[in-house]
C-alpha cells in the first residue's frame, strides 16, 4: 500500500470515529432535552391534581397581562375556593379532602377549553385564566363551573366552590389581579352562605 493510500485510510478511520462521536453526542443531547422537558413539566405540575401549580399559574397570568397590553383581548382570571375543605378533612379524614380536591381539579379541567389555564394555586384554591372572556361571559362561566362541580357528590358529599373573577388590565401585576379575584371570591362565598 502506498503512503498516500495509507494516509487516506487513516483519515477515513479518523472521520468515522468523529462521526460516531458526533452521533453519540446527538443521542445524549436528545436524551438530556427529554429529561429537561420532563423536569420542567414536573416543576409546573401540582402534586395532587391533574393541574398546573402556582408557579405555572403565575407565569400564565403574567403572559396574559402582556397579551392584554399588546392586543387588548379581554381576559378573565378566576379564583375558585373549595368550600368547607377543613370540615371534610375533620369529619371524613384527609383522604376524603384529597378526593374532593382531585374531583374539583378534574371537574374544572373538564369544563374549560384546551387553551384555558387551570391550576391549583394553594391548599383549597384554584386559579383559572380565560382569554376572550369579558365580564358577562366570565360571570356566566363562573356560575356554570360552580354548578358543574356541585352536580356530582364525592363519596356522598356535595362539594361546592366559590368563584370570584376579574378582568385583566394592561397596568396590572399578578398580585393586583389575584387580590381583586380573591376579594370577589370572598364576596361570592359570603353570598352563598347567606343563601343556604
Amino acid at each position: 500500500m502506498s503512503n498516500s493510500a495509507h494516509l487516506l485510510a487513516g483519515k477515513a478511520r479518523q472521520a468515522k470515529v468523529v462521526n460516531d462521536d458526533y452521533d453519540e453526542l446527538h443521542r445524549e443531547i436528545r436524551a438530556l432535552r427529554l429529561q429537561i422537558a420532563e423536569l420542567e413539566r414536573l416543576a409546573d405540575s401540582d402534586t395532587l391534581t391533574p393541574l398546573l401549580n402556582r408557579r405555572a399559574f403565575l407565569r400564565e397570568v403574567e403572559r396574559s397581562i402582556a397579551r392584554v397590553a399588546r392586543h387588548g383581548t379581554p381576559t378573565s382570571v378566576m379564583i375558585a375556593d373549595l368550600d368547607g375543605l377543613k370540615a371534610i378533612n375533620d369529619s371524613a379524614g384527609h383522604q376524603a379532602g384529597d378526593a374532593a380536591l382531585m374531583y374539583v381539579g378534574y371537574a374544572l379541567k373538564a369544563q374549560v377549553r384546551a387553551t384555558d389555564i387551570v391550576a391549583r394555586i394553594g391548599g383549597d384554591e384554584f386559579g383559572l385564566v380565560f382569554e376572550d372572556l369579558d365580564t358577562a361571559a366570565a360571570e356566566a362561566k363562573a356560575k356554570s363551573l360552580a354548578a358543574a362541580i356541585a352536580a356530582e357528590p364525592v363519596d356522598g358529599t356535595i362539594v361546592s366552590v366559590s368563584i370570584g373573577y376579574t378582568l385583566v388590565r394592561a397596568s396590572d401585576s399578578f398580585d393586583s389581579i389575584i387580590a381583586r379575584a380573591d376579594a370577589a371570591m370572598y364576596i361570592r362565598k359570603r353570598l352563598q352562605r347567606s343563601e343556604r
